[in-house]
């Protein structure tokens, strides 16, 4: 059997982890999905890791692009992923439309999970977010960084913090079992990040990896990549 090796955000997880069956049949080539903050993700396919596809940022994509890390004109967007808040399955939200209400969210929660604030989209905006509120500092010790969205919502599931709440992507908060999306970040903090698939430049089953961008971003999948967190580009 083929495998067709895939590098991608944690924000892909979840769709491509739904449709790997389904390609699986269509084309006879398995799916090797390796999935993290995408900084890391860059760094391992710079670093030599095997990629057929890779499925960042739009912003990191034409930054590979340019570089010929990634064959020029495979790109291709799967949507816009907006951030949001999560608190535990079955556990009423706190309010978190304004402002004020985020902050005062924050600063009630007995522990607050979010991604890598360094390497992951999502915690390095949630963190500059935390400083705007002024309630880093205050909330230092009830902070709970993980490697990648996925890992910091699998955590908020097993909490027994009172109050405790999550940041990351929607769409890795909507596949996350034990969790679920509260609310969007209020407009004023709001982050929505273009995901867009390529093939790599590097890919030994090229033709393979078209056909999988051509499967993630087509109109025959366009219900699950919105059910998913994945919303439409603006016209």
């Amino acid at each position: 059997m083929t495998t067709l090796h895939l590098l991608g955000g944690g924000a892909a997880r979840g769709l491509v982890t739904t449709l790997q069956d389904h390609f699986l049949a269509q084309s006879g080539c398995d799916i090797d999905g390796r999935f993290d903050a995408v900084g890391k993700m860059k760094d391992q396919l710079l670093a030599g890791a095997p990629c057929d596809v890779v499925i960042l940022t739009s912003t990191l994509i034409t930054q590979l692009t340019e570089s010929c890390d990634v064959t020029a004109g495979s790109a291709r967007p799967l949507g816009l992923v907006t951030t949001g808040i999560a608190v535990k399955e079955g556990t009423a939200a706190p309010p978190l439309a304004t402002v004020a209400q985020l902050r005062q969210a924050l600063l009630t929660a007995g522990a607050i999970y979010f991604p890598d604030p360094v390497k992951a989209t999502a915690g390095i905006h949630f963190m500059k977010v935390m400083k705007l509120l002024g309630v880093d500092t205050e909330m230092a010790g009830r902070l709970h960084p993980h490697p990648n969205g996925a890992a910091a919502m699998q955590a908020l599931a097993q909490s027994d913090e009172p109050n405790a709440i999550g940041c990351t992507q929607a769409t890795e908060i909507i596949f996350a079992p034990g969790v679920q999306l509260a609310a969007s970040l209020p407009k004023e903090f709001e982050l929505a990040t273009v995901y867009t698939a390529a093939v790599s430049s590097k890919a030994t089953q090229p033709r393979a990896a078209a056909a999988l961008i051509e499967l993630l971003t087509s109109e025959e999948t366009a219900g699950l990549r919105s059910a998913g967190g994945f919303e439409p580009l603006p016209e």
